[in-house]
């Protein structure tokens, strides 16, 4: 069951850290927010069904982009994209202290923040399941509506010709069918990542589908 007390907390303090992110830019810190969140019910379902506790890494997933409120100028990242779970697991570790959490819970909830972008972390840690898993739900959050939505959007797909359309597509197939076959650490992410990359290679693969159709009569 939850700590509502601690989530309660640890949500108070999230939300002030990015309250004062004076540099961060406006338009991305609503969906900084939101993705926290649904990273955070990523990791609940996988420390559900996998015996996790699912406080700590509620906690975890609320933390493991905390350095977003740190984001500075042209690059809109602390100070360095892949600097940035490093720099998380540094400003949790005296907050998750203030909780009153055992010493060896917040190594591993701050090993695992740490080492959540580039599987590399700046102290000595274990990669425990529950470590990696919070690595694990940030991946899963990557594929889903809202980030399809966005893929689109943001590659300007409406304002390319057929044939940048096409090649987009296909190059995007081709990178979801490798990723696919990434494992992920529990069965649970595993099965959670294959369904979320599965939706979109069908999804692509319908606009594949589409935009063949949309020169010619089919044979």
């Amino acid at each position: 069951m939850l700590n509502h007390k601690l989530i309660k907390k640890t949500e108070a303090y999230l939300k002030e850290k990015f309250d004062h992110a004076t540099d961060f830019e406006q338009d991305d810190l609503p969906y900084r927010i939101e993705h926290t969140y649904r990273v955070a019910n990523i990791g609940r379902e996988i420390a559900l069904k996998e015996g996790f506790d699912e406080t700590e890494m509620v906690i975890a997933c609320l933390l493991h982009d905390i350095s977003y409120c740190e984001a500075t100028g042209e690059n809109r990242f602390w100070p360095d994209w892949k600097e940035h779970g490093r720099r998380a697991a540094q400003i949790a570790r005296p907050f998750l202290q203030e909780l009153g959490l055992p010493e060896d819970r917040i190594n591993d909830i701050c090993y695992g923040i740490a080492i959540h972008v580039d599987d590399e972390a700046d102290f000595e840690g274990e990669r425990t399941p529950f470590a990696i898993s919070i690595g694990d739900a940030d991946n899963i959050d990557r594929f889903d509506a809202y980030r399809l939505h966005e893929i689109l959007s943001r590659s300007a797909f409406l304002d390319m010709s057929y044939e940048e359309k096409l090649n987009f597509v296909e190059k995007r197939l081709a990178r979801f069918h490798e990723l696919r076959e990434i494992p992920a650490t529990t069965k649970t992410a595993d099965a959670m990542w294959k369904a979320r990359v599965d939706f979109f290679i069908v999804f692509f693969e319908k606009l594949k589908d589409q935009l063949k159709q949309s020169k010619s009569i089919m044979e």
